[in-house]
């Protein structure tokens, strides 16, 4: 769904994020997929957790706060934070 929404042209943001397993499969599935063309390929930013919870201390899970994907070349990353990601969209 989220790379059906990217070749699109959407944005998608993400209120929890995606795991590190789950975000290495978005970018394999991305890979295969593009076609210089017509599809590029994904900018990915993610605001990071502050504070572990007990399951991610125990299971290692860890998944951003916010994750913000996008075609990348729509979507142009140019300041990260901990507390703000500054990004252009072109439209």
């Amino acid at each position: 769904m989220i790379l059906d929404n990217v070749k699109d042209g959407k944005i998608v943001v993400l209120e929890s994020g995606l795991t590190p397993e789950e975000q290495a499969k978005l970018i394999e599935l991305t890979m295969l997929e593009i076609d210089h063309e017509k599809f590029v390929g994904i900018e990915v930013e993610t605001y990071p957790i502050r504070e572990k919870s007990i399951f991610e201390k125990i299971f290692g899970k860890k998944k951003g706060r916010l994750m913000v994907i996008g075609p990348a070349n729509r979507l142009k990353t140019i300041e990260k934070r901990e507390d703000f990601i500054r990004a252009i969209v072109e439209i």
